[in-house]
């Protein structure tokens, strides 16, 4: 199994869409959520991969990470 520091974007994406079918009261939440993440992660790898999402998403909500400029951020790939 790939390990859980190793999420494709397509495995984020997935993960993110199962997290709004199958919330906190779903009956076995972990394991449809590593279905629906293609099954190539384990029920620890899902588990972890959504700790880590909340402690990012208390992190901006606290002030501590900024929110990143997005118009900046295309300006400078844009202007030559």
């Amino acid at each position: 199994m790939a390990s859980s520091d190793n999420w494709t974007f397509e495995e984020n994406e997935r993960f993110e869409d199962a997290l709004v079918v199958f919330d906190e009261k779903a009956p076995d939440r972990w394991s449809k959520l590593v279905a629906a993440v293609g099954g190539t992660k384990t029920e620890e790898d899902v588990k972890l991969h959504f700790q880590r999402l909340v402690d990012d998403i208390e992190l901006i909500e606290s002030g501590k990470w900024p929110l990143p400029d997005y118009k900046d951020e295309y300006a400078l790939r844009h202007n030559h």
